[in-house]
């Protein structure tokens, strides 16, 4: 792990806090810098709540989490967040919970001036492992390989928020290579994430219909 940084120190590179949230288990978390070129993982880890605490209220839950990242963000000073958004497929009790951590994120992101992308766990897994569907496992060694990790990172949240982290820092890779910085919205004003974008071109470079 990384000791904490100055502003001056974190100005030259790049960082990236990644979060993985979670409606009941532990929340992941993680920071990553890189230069362009090279990556390095300053911290990553993931916060359990004991038992007693969820339990006695779920306002002292989301109150840990959102300690948790203002504490990263004052002692790493990342340039943005990323963030994994709510899977759909959830139930409704789930989803709903999930929204409230994914909520106090996004509020410490917003008090300390950090913008904040979020990405669908498809997404992630297709940008980090090559495949939509690869299962927890499969992340943790692709993680592992990618940032050249001497140990499978654990517990899979902390895996799961470095490929969150991971995933942004390759989309404004590959959106800078092609010139796509400028290019945040479609037509239809809606949010296109710079891996939607990557999948696009790839699908046109092969001469294939595109598939949303």
């Amino acid at each position: 792990m990384a000791e904490p940084c100055s502003n001056a120190e974190a100005s030259r590179f790049h960082r990236i806090l990644g979060v993985d949230p979670a409606a009941s288990g532990p929340t992941g978390y993680s920071v990553i810098e890189t230069d362009g070129r090279n990556l390095r993982v300053l911290t990553y880890g993931a916060l359990r709540v004991p038992p007693k605490r969820r339990k006695a209220s779920t306002g002292a839950c989301l109150q840990d989490v959102h300690s948790l990242l203002c504490r990263l963000i004052r002692e790493f000073h990342p340039a943005a967040l990323a963030v994994e958004s709510v899977f759909t497929a959830l139930n409704m009790r789930t989803a709903l919970r999930l929204a409230e951590v994914r909520g106090v994120i996004l509020l410490a992101a917003e008090q300390h001036g950090l913008t904040v992308s979020s990405y669908s766990p498809r997404e992630v897994k297709a940008c980090v492992a090559g495949y939509g569907h690869a299962d927890k496992k499969q992340m943790q060694v692709m993680v592992r390989a990618l940032l050249n990790l001497n140990e499978i990172p654990e517990p899979s949240d902390a895996a799961d928020a470095l490929a969150v982290a991971l995933c942004h820092i390759q989309g404004e890779q590959f959106a800078r290579r092609f010139g796509l910085e400028t290019a945040k919205h479609s037509s239809f004003g809606g949010h296109v994430s710079p891996s939607t974008s990557r999948r696009r071109i790839s699908v046109r470079a092969a001469g294939l219909p595109s598939t949303r």
